[in-house]
């Protein structure tokens, strides 16, 4: 269990807002066209809400992939985008700067339930409150101030369920897509993998070691605040990756979520500069692929894994 630096709440400050004006100021300066707005987000974007003393800004671009160098220059380091495939993330921390920088390209889904959050807040005093008394119930507990084998504190992760039924009451409805972090992330992962995959075979799931294992990556769709997907795909060699498992609840079904879910994996793979997905596709399945513009391909597993006998071997250039 990583213990890190202790989180600290304090109550809401009204020069957050002009902190927030005089770095957006800078930031959009910065980013030039490429920037199409700026928002400021979390705790500190609400009045009367306490935080932790960081600002929290979005900041809206029309090309995602822009040179990190650029932000460099004015302080900032980038932080990678942690359990969100299409975010970039920035830090600032000096004396007079303590800033959170999420950039997201026009239209990400991520952006409206940022805002949908901020505002319900804000008009709902009762929920703020309850926000509230969560944060300092959680600082109190001490596994808030850890690691305990996820990226994020326990802080972040016990903030989760209260995010989600916010979201849900706003009327949040867009699809999400990100890596499994959250406890019950993971425990949808073994749902949808047990269900749909091991259950029918009457065998326990044997490959819940790939949790663990920094080749293997664990996405789940969200659709508001509802998981209704999981993928699990394995990072090859050669700049390859096979899709091990891809699924959609079956009660979502028949409406074309895992051809989205299909599509935003590959670009996710695409953008870090994977060049072909694979997959072994039972007959049943293969009309998916096909619909989604996979070929017969080869599979050749680096690990050497041998498929099912009826299993087709099929593929895609990303």
């Amino acid at each position: 269990m990583e213990q890190i630096k202790r989180i600290e709440v304090v109550p809401y400050d009204p020069n957050w807002p002009k902190i927030f004006e005089i770095e957006a100021a800078i930031i959009k300066k910065t980013l030039g066209d490429n920037c199409i707005a700026i928002h400021h987000v979390g705790s500190t974007s609400v009045p009367g809400l306490s935080a932790k003393p960081k600002i929290d800004i979005i900041a809206v671009v029309r090309d995602l992939f822009f040179l990190v160098n650029e932000l460099n220059a004015i302080g900032y380091t980038y932080r990678g985008g942690f359990n969100i495939p299409f975010r970039r993330s920035f830090t600032i921390r000096t004396d007079n700067r303590n800033v959170n920088l999420h950039v997201f390209e026009e239209n990400d889904p991520e952006i409206e339930s940022n805002i949908l959050f901020r505002d319900y807040l804000r008009k709902h005093p009762d929920a703020r409150d309850e926000y509230e008394a969560l944060k300092y119930n959680l600082i109190s507990e001490e596994s808030s101030h850890q690691k305990n084998a996820s990226i994020y504190t326990g802080y972040t992760l016990g903030k989760h369920d209260f995010i989600r039924n916010i979201l849900n009451q706003a009327g949040f409805n867009k699809h999400r897509f990100v890596l499994c972090t959250h406890h019950s992330e993971w425990n949808a992962a073994k749902y949808f993998r047990q269900k749909y995959f091991f259950a029918p075979h009457n065998i326990d799931d044997p490959y819940t070691w790939t949790f663990n294992h920094p080749q293997h990556k664990h996405l789940v769709l969200y659709q508001g605040a509802e998981i209704i997907g999981y993928a699990h795909i394995q990072l090859w060699p050669d700049k390859r990756a096979a899709i091990r498992i891809i699924v959609i609840d079956e009660a979502k079904r028949n409406n074309n979520f895992g051809g989205k879910f299909l599509a935003l994996c590959e670009r996710w793979l695409k953008c870090q500069g994977y060049k072909s997905i694979h997959a072994e596709s039972t007959p049943t399945a293969l009309a998916f692929y096909r619909k989604n513009g996979y070929i017969e391909m080869p599979f050749n597993d680096p690990d050497g894994y041998e498929g099912g006998v009826d299993d087709i071997a099929v593929g895609k250039q990303l």
